[in-house]
């Protein structure tokens, strides 16, 4: 791996300074093989004098390199920078050189499809990879119209942000884009098929790899109506048509993220096009995605962060307007509750976590730290403190500012500042205050109500502020809501009135508009077993899951609390997002977890319980009946009644039937169980020739439990250079998972040795993920501990410290609540 020094913020604006780039000509030829790439560049920019400064190029190997026609000095290329002199003036740069197609999803990634031997090619150039791909100046506020060229073999389909014509020798010419920043710069090449269509003047597309083309016709239609509802809702708040070229949605295989914004070529990851039964809350996450990524065509692709520290500019808005647009413009009028269990509880987990930092203003004195903090605060709690904005200023100042930011810097770069502006001015109010409190100072507050209608708040010590919270405080009584209150809370202590103080229940925060902790009252804490089931507010039932889930967390409430509510309460719950999302982090979290090892087998069983439970009460094929069998699944010891038939293909609830990634589960359960080996995964795997198919059978051979099986599937973690992003993770995800745990228990160590070195030859986004998935977090105990600590007193490369960060922190939190509820006996 080329050694790259990451670009600094005071870098950037000298280099900003001196250098505008007023045109970029890229040539790539994709036809020379598997391995390279061809990639000619020509940068037309200007000098405001005559100064030293440098072009990002990070090739395989670098040719040749001009200015103005005069050869530079390629030996001069050093850690990713070619050196540049420059006058005042007008200059072009030409640069030519030999790139390395990546594995690791940064780059341009390229991937063999299993199930045709077909290879397809993707770019992710957020966030320093564009000079992967073709030589540039690299920072967000320095942005160029492109015009690209590709050479790619004759059956290949070649999409970009450009509208794009084949033309002599299989060279793809695309239209020349809108100014862009770097890292939005897209191109996805193979055999890609299509599904298109036409809205409100806009060509649409949809491309998917050829073996899963039925998957993309099967799913188009519900997917291209997300797509049209979104553009005629954001038409309709933002006073700006969408200002790029066609509009194309790439589903490409092995992509890091869930999706990237590229203008006019988003690109997302291809399990969206799910092969097998899919539950409501899943289609509703892929809506979401759709959603958010067309939101960026605003905030983030026609506005762009001047510098990394404003990335929440991108992301909370888009968070923001994916869930406003579902609810207002689409079926999924469910969205909020979906946002509070799947991504509010991500945010609240980020903020737990010793890397908390505010949702603005981050200190990123370079392009790298700005990732370490690209994470649940930047996206989840951004949203949550926008709407807080909202209930400050009211929705039509709102949408007016946000409509004077976006005019105002159209195709260039946004600050804090200039958003602050937008909104005073189109408000009337002051928000330096409000900023400070919200953007500008990470922690989040904990709200609570006693039964005399005092309501308090309070800050973490460590990040002390006064944030003006507005929210809704409901009780119930038998599941039946009898009273409601609205307050805006703007001290420590205030009084409500029109209470029930009688009810059973008292729930700070009910409709979930605010960002804090509540914190129930004991008789309120006391009264759950009871009225949870019978809550018939879905959006109080996910408040009450996730605040839960920060009391176990903090080591607060007993998770078994939580083990006796999943078997009183997901019987009965009729939401998706609820039932899923709930019933995943008892078992991945906290059974597996945070109880001890001799009480988990126990929680498991009543966990299966509930699964068959609603496995028989709901309609056969229903979204629920999928996620009950799921649940099943993942914990029952069952084996002749469930796990071996259901793996044959017997008895199957309705809808699962040849459902192949449903067979995959049920394959690593017997498998970390030692009831199959490697022969049925093979068996298996020849049924399933596609990625998933591979993908599953890595997993399942991880999970082997013989000390041979683990020592080749380690092996194969952190050695095998030739392995995928999305492989690396497979494997990981099916090592720790014996019931022997001392076949695993060598590795705990070898973690902390074996996988920081890993950065060698992959790239940080991807290594930051496959620590997270590797780290031994099963082994709860002091020594794991004092094993992270010293790691972390090391060297480490900033995306693996972050993940190791965070791990320890969840490991700490699991050794106070075992501390605090040690098992009875």
């Amino acid at each position: 791996m080329t050694v790259v020094s990451s670009l600094t913020r005071d870098e950037a604006i000298a280099r900003a300074d001196l250098l505008s780039v007023t045109r970029m000509d890229v040539e790539l030829d994709l036809d020379r093989g598997r391995e390279t790439f061809h990639s000619l560049t020509r940068i037309h920019m200007t000098a405001t004098a005559d100064g030293d400064t440098f072009v990002d190029v990070k090739p395989s190997e670098l040719h040749r390199a001009s200015l103005d026609g005069v050869d530079l000095d390629v030996a001069l290329l050093a850690e990713g920078r070619l050196p540049l002199s420059v006058t005042a003036g007008e200059h072009v740069v030409e640069v030519e050189a030999t790139m390395a197609y990546s594995h690791d999803g940064e780059g341009l990634h390229r991937a063999t499809d299993p199930a045709d031997g077909e290879d397809y090619v993707f770019s992710h150039l957020f966030l320093d990879a564009a000079p992967a791909v073709f030589a540039c100046i690299d920072q967000p506020d320095v942005k160029a119209p492109y015009a690209f060229s590709v050479k790619a073999p004759a059956d290949w389909q070649v999409i970009g942000n450009g509208s794009g014509a084949i033309g002599d020798g299989a060279v793809w010419h695309l239209a020349e884009t809108k100014p862009l920043s770097t890292y939005f710069v897209a191109l996805c090449a193979g055999p890609y098929v299509s599904v298109t269509d036409e809205h409100d003047g806009i060509k649409l597309g949809m491309w998917a790899r050829r073996s899963i083309v039925d998957q993309l016709q099967e799913h188009a239609p519900e997917m291209l109506e997300v797509t049209k509802r979104s553009f005629d809702y954001f038409h309709s708040i933002f006073g700006i048509r969408y200002p790029f070229d066609d509009y194309d949605q790439v589903f490409v295989p092995e992509f890091n993220a869930g999706a990237m914004e590229n203008p006019g070529c988003v690109v997302l990851r291809d399990s969206y096009l799910f092969r097998g039964a899919v539950g409501r809350d899943e289609l509703l996450t892929r809506a979401n995605t759709i959603s958010h990524e067309m939101a960026h065509m605003w905030f983030g692709d026609l506005v762009s962060p001047q510098w990394w520290d404003d990335l929440w500019l991108n992301e909370s808005f888009a968070e923001y307007m994916a869930h406003r647009c579902l609810v207002e413009a689409t079926e999924y009028t469910e969205a909020w509750v979906d946002s509070t269990m799947s991504r509010k509880s991500w945010g609240y987990g980020a903020e737990r976590a010793p890397s908390t930092h505010p949702v603005a203003g981050s200190p990123a004195p370079d392009a790298k730290s700005a990732l370490a903090n690209f994470d649940g605060i930047s996206y989840a709690k951004g949203a949550a403190v926008i709407r807080q904005l909202i209930e400050f200023i009211g929705d039509e100042a709102f949408l007016a500012g946000i409509r004077q930011y976006l005019g105002d810097h159209s195709f260039g770069n946004g600050t804090l500042a200039d958003f602050l502006g937008a909104m005073e001015s189109a408000s009337g109010m002051e928000l330096a205050d409000w900023s400070q409190a919200w953007l500008l100072t990470a922690g989040v507050d904990t709200i609570a109500v006693d039964r005399a209608g005092s309501v308090t708040r309070q800050a973490p010590a460590d990040y002390p502020a006064d944030r003006p919270h507005a929210f809704d405080i409901a009780t119930y009584t038998d599941g039946v809501e009898t009273s409601r209150s609205a307050l805006t809370l703007a001290t420590d202590r205030e009084q409500v009135e029109g209470l029930d103080l009688d009810a059973a229940l008292v729930l700070p925060n009910a409709g979930d508009l605010t960002w804090a902790t509540p914190l129930l009252d004991g008789p309120s804490l006391a009264a759950l077993p009871t009225e949870l089931a019978r809550l018939t507010d879905a959006q109080a039932r996910a408040v009450i899951w996730v605040g839960l889930r920060d009391g176990v967390a903090l080591a607060h409430v007993d998770p078994r609390l939580l083990v006796d509510l999943g078997e009183a309460a997901l019987p009965t719950e009729t939401n998706d997002s609820i039932f899923s999302r709930a019933g995943m982090h008892l078992t991945g979290r906290v059974i597996r977890v945070l109880l001890a090892e001799r009480e988990q087998d126990a929680a498991r069983a009543r966990m299966a319980g509930v699964g068959e439970q609603v496995l028989a009460s709901a309609e056969p094929g229903s979204s629920m009946a999928l996620h009950a069998a799921r649940l099943i699944a993942r914990t029952t010891d069952d084996v002749d009644g469930r796990l071996l038939p259901w793996s044959q293909g017997r008895d199957l609830p309705a809808g699962l039937e040849g459902d192949a990634d449903f067979r995959w589960i049920l394959l690593g359960q017997l498998t970390r169980r030692g009831l199959i080996g490697a022969a049925e995964i093979d068996e298996a795997l020849a049924r399933d020739q596609t990625m998933s198919g591979q993908l599953g059978a890595l997993t399942a051979r991880a999970a082997i439990p013989t000390a041979e099986a683990k020592a080749a599937a380690w092996a194969d973690l952190t050695t095998n250079r030739e392995r995928s992003n999305y492989e690396l993770i497979a494997i990981a995800a099916g090592f720790w998972g014996p019931q022997d745990l001392s076949l695993v228990e060598p590795y705990v160590a070898r973690y902390f040795t074996d996988i920081p070195p890993m950065t060698a030859w992959l790239g940080e986004d991807a290594l930051s993920r496959v620590a997270s998935m590797s780290y031994p977090s099963r082994f709860v105990s002091e020594g794991t501990l004092a094993l992270s600590r010293a790691a972390l007193a090391g060297d480490l490369q900033q995306g693996v410290r972050r993940s190791m960060v965070d791990q320890q922190s969840e490991l700490e939190e699991a050794l106070a609540s075992r501390r605090a509820y040690p098992p009875a006996g």
